[in-house]
């Protein structure tokens, strides 16, 4: 495009010099090169590469054509305007983290809750353009859609449904299902302007100071809680054990002294002594009584 516009300026002004007979070679080489910059302006002008992942919206003088070029190389029209933009998957992250997302310094999302508290959220937005509504894009809202949609609408979107919610259930029990509300809420408006919406990242949801300490004081006393459970659980165990071995002992008593007669031990007794009088020791046994024998041995 530059080529054929410095080729019909040099071909205008060569025309509109004064007549000058001893310029004359000097105006027909000017007239010659600018026929050749207009030539090679058109033929470069005329072809347009497109980028692989983007697509052209070509613009005639500021008319925004409906066509949408894919990637490869196009002829078109030498005075077409070709915006390349790009088709591939994008995010905008809105954070809380110093030049984490798109703008600089503190950029995260600040909601009151259902119950009046102030929650921080940090959230990234992937999306796309979609080719077929890209002229209409172009033409509504141009280039900049990113600080004219992505960005309004998704802070809009998530301010207007943290107020059913409270700030405890933003950060536990509820953070899927608001999630997915805001989900259908941008969807829609993006499908409205020519982009779709692939995935909302959540981030991170960050609570006031005192709500923070509450539920850590409070998840810090169940752990106590069961911990003591736990403890109560093992001392009942250990009494248990004891409590059966003691039953254990008692039943053992039991049975030996009921089974324990006169005549057992009698028995037993005799017994013992036959073993002892086989023994190769010398030894005296001396019986009397009902009591136990002595027995003496000669072995000094």
């Amino acid at each position: 495009m530059a080529l054929l516009i410095l080729g019909i300026l040099l071909l205008i002004v060569s025309f509109t010099l004064p007549h000058i007979p001893s310029l004359q070679p000097t105006f027909r080489i000017g007239r010659i090169l600018s026929i050749g910059f207009i030539i090679l302006g058109v033929i470069i002008s005329s072809f347009v590469q497109i980028d692989a992942g983007q697509i052209g919206v070509k613009k005639l003088f500021g008319n925004v054509q409906a066509d949408v070029l894919n990637s490869g190389l196009h002829f078109v029209n030498p005075l077409m305007e070709v915006q390349h933009m790009d088709a591939r998957t994008q995010n905008y992250t809105m954070s809380g983290t110093h030049n984490e997302g798109q703008k600089t310094g503190d950029d995260a999302i600040r909601v009151l809750s259902a119950d009046g508290l102030e929650v921080t959220i940090d959230l990234t937005v992937l999306y796309r353009i979609v080719p077929g509504d890209a002229p209409k894009l172009v033409q509504e809202t141009g280039i900049d859609y990113e600080d004219k949609i992505v960005r309004p609408i998704a802070r809009t979107r998530i301010r207007d449904n943290a107020v059913y919610y409270d700030a405890v259930a933003l950060y536990s029990t509820k953070r899927d299902e608001f999630q997915n509300r805001i989900v259908s809420g941008i969807e829609n408006d993006f499908k409205k302007r020519g982009l779709l919406l692939e995935n909302l990242l959540i981030r991170n949801i960050t609570l006031p100071a005192t709500v923070k300490t509450s539920i850590e004081q409070k998840i810090q006393a169940e752990q106590d809680a069961q911990k003591m459970q736990f403890v109560l659980q093992k001392e009942r165990q250990e009494a248990d054990r004891k409590r059966v071995e003691a039953q254990g002992i008692a039943d053992y008593q039991r049975i030996i002294s009921e089974s324990l007669t006169d005549k057992q031990l009698q028995y037993e007794q005799i017994k013992a002594m036959m073993t002892l009088a086989q023994s190769n020791n010398s030894k005296i046994i001396m019986m009397g009584g009902k009591g136990a024998p002595v027995i003496l041995d000669t072995k000094q």
